[in-house]
């Protein structure tokens, strides 16, 4: 069965950092393209980053400079380290596999995980 764990979640003060995990069983990450997105409560899920399976890396405007995201394929892993977070990080943050090239349209991506909170509060 083809599924998406996502950890690494948690409450963090403002400007601390997270580094979430999205491992994968039942299938190989390696040939997929993998997103991150958030839902933040009474808010559309919105595309936070993404990696394409040759590598090539995309950022909502939001979190480029701050956050980012790596893969590693020998665990069957893809990352997304955040850095200097912000209360308006706070969001449930959820992993995705789908194909092509390194956009963040949901409609791209075909299995999601359940989800990680992820809580910036002081």
């Amino acid at each position: 069965q083809l599924q998406l764990v996502e950890s690494g979640g948690g409450l963090v003060q403002p400007g601390g950092s997270l580094r979430l995990s999205c491992t994968a069983s039942g299938f190989t990450l390696d040939y997929y393209l993998i997103g991150w997105f958030r839902q933040a409560p009474g808010k559309e899920r919105e595309g936070v980053s993404c990696i394409s399976s040759s590598g090539g890396t995309n950022y909502a405007d939001s979190v480029k400079g701050r956050f980012t995201i790596s893969r590693n394929n020998n665990k069957n892993t893809v990352y997304l380290q955040m850095n200097s977070l912000k209360p308006e990080d706070t969001a449930v943050y959820y992993c995705a596999a789908g194909f092509g090239v390194a956009k963040m349209d949901k409609d791209q991506y075909d299995y999601w995980g359940q989800g990680t909170q992820v809580t910036v509060s002081s």
